[in-house]
C-alpha cells in the first residue's frame, strides 16, 4: 500500500518559479500559513532559474511609462490594457527595489552602475528559495500536484500529488490555491522548459476555470540547433544567410522570424552575430547571459565571427501570452479559491496578442504573484474554521482515473501531440483546414486517453503531463479557428490581415467538449480596480 501524508494551510501554491514563490513570500507575510509544491527543486527548476532574465522595470517618470506602454501595443493587436500595465510597471518597480533592499546583488554596467533590469536567474531563483523559507513556508521538493480538490461548492479546497523520489502521495487542504505552474512549451527542449507542460492548466480546467488569449500561443524562439539556449534577443545583432553563404532578404529576430521558418521548412539557415557589435556589446552580453555562450566554447565555435546553424524551438504558451483567465484585479480565477500567476495566467492584460518576451513575463510574474499570494491569504483567512472542516474530493480525470481498460502510452501521446504543434506549416503558419485536421487527431487522442484506465504511480506524473499537452493544444487550435484573422503572433494564411471587428478577447474552456467566445476589451477593463 503506498505511503500519504497528509497537511493543512491556509494557502497552497502549485509552483516554485518567481511566480510561484513571490506568491508564497506575499500570502506569508500577509499572514497565511503557506505550503509551496514543486515538480523539481524550487529554486532550481523552470525557465527562470536557467538562464538571465530581463525585466520590465522603468522609473516612475511619466515619459518613459509612456513610451514603456505603448511600444508593445501595435504589436499585440491593441488587446493589452494600460490600467494593468500600470499597475503592474509599478508592482515591479516597487518589488526589485525590495530586492535590492534585502541584499540581492544586481550586475553593475561597465561604469559601476547597477543594472535593475536585469536578473541572474540561478542567484534570483536562489535568492528566493531563501526568502520563502525565512517567511515561514514549507516547500515539498519533487512534488507535483496530480489534481485539486473542490468543496461541495466546488470552490478549490487544496490539492493531491506525489513525491516523485520516494513514491509517497501527499493531500494538502487549504483556504485558497495559487497555480503558478507557467506555461506550456510541449517538451520541445528549450532551456528551463521541460517542467513546463501545462498541468496547471489542465488542473484549473478540471475545476471549472477558464481561459483568455489561447490562440496567442505559438510563440518560437531562435537557438542553435545543437543547442536548448533560446536566448532570441541576442539574435538581434545576428545576420541570417543560405547554407551558401547569402543573405536571406527579410530575415530577423523579431519581425523577420517567419522569414526564418519559412526557410527551414526546406533548408538549413545560419546565423552569426556581426551586425552592429563592438567590444564593450559583447562583453555585455557574456556578462549578462553567460550561458548563452557556455554552447559556442564548448564546440570552439566563435558565434561573433563564425556562422552556426539555426533552428527554432516552439515556447508554446511559455513566451506566448495565452492562459488561465484573470476575471479581476485580485489575479482570481473563475473559480472561487482559486488564483492563478505568471505564464500559467494570461498576459494579454499587458502584452496583448504578442510576447512581450522574457522582460514582460518576468515583471508579470513577480507582480502577479504579489497580488495572487496577497488575495489568496485574504480570501483563505476570511473563511475562518470552515476552511479545515470542509469535505473535499479530487476533481483530476484524464490520465489520472478513467472510465475502460484500455492503456495508452503517454510517451505516444506526448509524440503525436508534438507533430500537431512543433510543425511551422501548421501552428505558425495557420489555417482553417490544417487547425481543422489537427484537432480531429487531437480531440481522438483526448478521447483514448479519458477512456484508459488508471495509469500505475511510476507512470502517473508522465501520463497526467501528456493529458496536459493535449488538452493545451487544444484550446489553443480551437481558439485558434475562432479568430479568423491575423493579430499578433497569431497568423492565419487564410485571413492575412487584421480585422477591426475582432478587437476582442477570446474565452475558451471545456475538457471533452471545447468551448470558445469573445469578451469585449471594454466590458474586461471595467471588472480593474486600481
Amino acid at each position: 500500500m503506498n505511503s500519504s501524508t497528509h497537511q493543512d494551510a491556509d494557502v497552497l501554491i502549485i509552483g516554485g518559479g518567481p511566480s510561484g514563490t513571490w506568491a508564497a513570500w506575499s500570502a506569508a507575510t500577509s499572514g497565511a500559513k503557506v505550503v509551496l509544491v514543486d515538480k523539481g527543486y524550487c529554486g532550481t527548476s523552470g525557465a527562470a532559474a536557467a538562464s538571465g532574465n530581463g525585466v520590465w522595470y522603468i522609473p516612475p517618470d511619466p515619459e518613459q511609462r509612456e513610451a514603456a506602454m505603448a511600444s508593445r501595443e501595435a504589436m499585440g493587436g491593441f488587446l493589452a490594457d494600460r490600467q494593468w500595465m500600470k499597475r503592474v510597471l509599478d508592482r515591479t518597480y516597487d518589488n526589485i527595489n525590495s530586492l535590492a533592499d534585502e541584499g540581492y546583488r544586481f550586475s553593475v554596467d561597465a561604469e559601476g552602475k547597477v543594472i535593475r533590469r536585469s536578473l541572474q536567474g540561478p542567484e534570483y531563483m536562489r535568492f528566493m528559495r531563501r526568502k520563502i523559507k525565512q517567511a515561514g513556508v514549507k516547500i515539498l521538493d519533487h512534488s507535483p500536484a496530480l489534481e485539486l480538490l473542490v468543496d461541495a461548492e466546488g470552490a478549490v479546497a487544496g490539492a493531491k500529488g506525489i513525491n516523485r523520489q520516494t513514491g509517497e502521495h501527499w493531500t494538502v487542504k487549504a483556504g485558497a490555491v495559487v497555480i503558478a505552474t507557467g506555461g506550456c512549451a510541449f517538451l520541445s527542449k528549450a532551456l528551463g522548459c521541460n517542467v513546463l507542460t501545462g498541468d496547471g492548466y489542465l488542473m484549473a480546467a478540471e475545476a471549472g476555470a477558464d481561459f483568455s488569449g489561447m490562440e496567442f500561443s505559438n510563440a518560437y524562439a531562435i537557438s542553435p540547433a545543437f543547442s536548448s539556449v533560446t536566448k532570441t534577443r541576442y539574435y538581434d545583432w545576428a545576420s541570417f544567410t543560405y547554407e551558401d553563404g547569402t543573405v536571406i532578404e527579410g530575415a530577423g529576430s523579431k519581425r523577420g522570424r517567419s522569414v526564418i521558418a519559412k526557410t527551414l521548412l526546406t533548408q538549413p539557415v545560419y546565423a552569426r552575430l556581426d551586425q552592429n557589435m563592438d567590444e564593450a556589446t559583447k562583453a555585455w552580453m557574456r556578462a549578462s547571459q553567460p550561458n548563452f555562450f557556455v554552447v559556442f566554447d564548448r564546440a570552439g565555435i566563435d558565434p561573433f565571427t563564425q556562422r552556426f546553424p539555426i533552428t527554432l524551438r516552439l515556447e508554446g504558451t511559455v513566451r506566448g501570452t495565452g492562459g488561465i483567465r484573470i476575471t479581476d484585479h485580485t489575479c482570481a480565477t473563475s473559480v472561487n479559491g482559486l488564483y492563478a500567476a505568471g505564464d500559467a495566467a494570461t498576459r494579454e492584460l499587458i502584452c496583448g496578442g504578442f510576447t512581450g518576451g522574457g522582460s514582460h513575463n518576468a515583471a508579470w510574474a513577480m507582480s502577479s504573484g504579489y497580488w495572487s499570494g496577497q488575495s489568496a491569504a485574504n480570501y483563505a483567512l476570511s473563511l475562518g474554521e470552515k476552511a479545515s472542516q470542509r469535505s473535499v474530493q479530487g476533481v483530476g480525470a484524464a490520465g489520472l482515473r478513467g472510465e475502460g481498460h484500455h492503456q495508452f502510452s503517454a510517451e505516444e501521446a506526448i509524440a503525436a501531440t508534438q507533430a500537431e504543434v512543433f510543425p511551422y506549416d501548421r501552428n505558425l503558419f495557420r489555417s482553417e483546414s490544417v487547425l481543422g485536421e489537427s484537432l480531429e487527431r487531437l480531440d481522438h487522442l483526448w478521447q483514448e486517453i479519458r477512456h484508459s484506465h488508471t495509469p500505475d504511480d511510476n507512470q502517473i506524473v508522465r501520463s497526467r503531463e501528456a493529458a496536459a499537452m493535449v488538452a493545451t493544444a487544444r484550446w489553443m487550435y480551437n481558439s485558434g479557428l475562432q479568430r479568423q484573422e491575423t493579430r499578433g503572433m497569431h497568423k492565419r494564411m487564410d485571413y492575412p490581415q487584421q480585422d477591426p471587428n475582432q478587437q476582442y478577447r477570446l474565452l475558451s474552456g471545456g475538457l471533452d467538449q471545447i468551448w470558445v467566445k469573445p469578451e469585449s476589451i471594454v466590458a474586461q477593463r471595467e471588472l480593474v480596480t486600481v
